[in-house]
């Protein structure tokens, strides 16, 4: 008797090696996200982009960015079941390094070459978040003056006036809209 079965595509492994990246700030995972999922075909870039940027106006937007992949991803598992294990997937290293590392922190925080360490591995993180400005923000969504107004316009009125996050993105959705049709 020949068994059925059914092939499942399992992204897990992906989600897993971006989440082991993450010092800093999950923004430096963002062009490793889209390597994962855009290039294989997974996610398109237009989705892509969207979910980031919707994912701007929450909480821990990153992590939550990985379980909208996960939910539109083209291959399963997607759904409910694909936004879980993308979810899951991401924040396992940062929890195992957590575990891990606990019993030693005492003793690491006090040694000059592990602080040395940790002073070089923040500055290169500013490098990679501003990678992750360019690529793909700014290539997938700067297409002209316009979209460079809207953009200095929402950055404004995210740092200066201060306002609330949620608000900055359903503005500049409806600004991006309105900036496209003419």
């Amino acid at each position: 008797m020949r068994w059925k079965t059914r092939t499942l595509s399992f992204h897990g492994p992906s989600f897993f090696r971006v989440g082991s990246l993450v010092f800093g700030g999950g923004h430096v995972v963002l062009p490793l996200l889209q390597a994962e999922v855009v290039g294989p075909g997974w996610v398109d870039n237009e989705d892509f982009v969207a979910g980031y940027g919707a994912a701007q106006a929450v909480p821990g937007p990153l992590f939550t960015f990985a379980a909208y992949l996960g939910f539109v991803m083209q291959r399963e598992p997607n759904g409910v079941p694909g936004a879980a294990l993308a979810l899951t997937a991401i924040f396992l290293p940062s929890f195992l390094l957590v575990i891990g590392a606990l019993p030693f922190w005492d003793l690491l925080r006090t040694r000059a070459a592990f602080q040395a360490a940790l002073r070089g591995i923040n500055a290169a993180v500013v490098g990679l978040l501003i990678a992750a400005l360019y690529q793909p923000v700014w290539t997938s969504a700067i297409h002209g003056a316009g979209d460079v107004g809207l953009a200095l316009f929402a950055f404004a009125i995210l740092a200066f006036w201060k306002w609330p996050p949620w608000l900055v993105v359903v503005l500049t959705a409806a600004g991006g809209e309105l900036i496209a049709r003419l």
